[in-house]
């Protein structure tokens, strides 16, 4: 076992961070010795591997058990065939969809999302990391 490993093993035994955090810091680690690697002996980097997920997680903010409230884990595939069936959806009934959305303050408009436009949104969600800290809560949404 490296001693990066172990470190963050030893802050995850001691509660510094969480199971999920744990296993970032990891997946980093293990990335950086093939990518330094790589470019050491004069190769070429592996390309990114592309996010599958968008994952959600929703913890206690240390007000209580400090378990995660939601750990949500969203397939990239599940946005990609919501798209595809978005633009089925017929041009009268999109009106109709379009204000019951804005009646609840998501400003989407249906007709703008365009199967052909996807793959640049997915490639720019890949990049996603949004994180809040509340009195309460902690939130995080991140693509892996």
């Amino acid at each position: 076992m490296n001693e990066n490993r172990r470190q963050i093993l030893e802050m995850l035994a001691a509660g510094k961070i969480t199971a999920d955090e744990a296993e970032r810091l990891i997946s980093a680690v293990e990335k950086e010795p093939a990518s330094s690697a790589s470019e050491a002996n004069g190769s070429e980097p592996r390309p990114k591997t592309k996010a599958k997920y968008i994952r959600v997680v929703v913890d206690d903010n240390g007000k209580g058990t400090g378990a995660t409230k939601a750990n949500i884990r969203v397939p990239m595939q599940l946005l990609r065939s919501g798209v595809k069936l978005a633009a089925l959806i017929p041009k009268a009934a999109q009106a109709h969809v379009n204000d019951a959305l804005h009646e609840h303050g998501v400003m989407l408009d249906l007709s703008q999302i365009k199967p052909e436009n996807l793959e640049e949104l997915v490639d720019q969600l890949d990049e996603l990391t949004v994180d809040v800290d509340d009195k309460d809560v902690k939130v995080r949404v991140f693509c892996e």
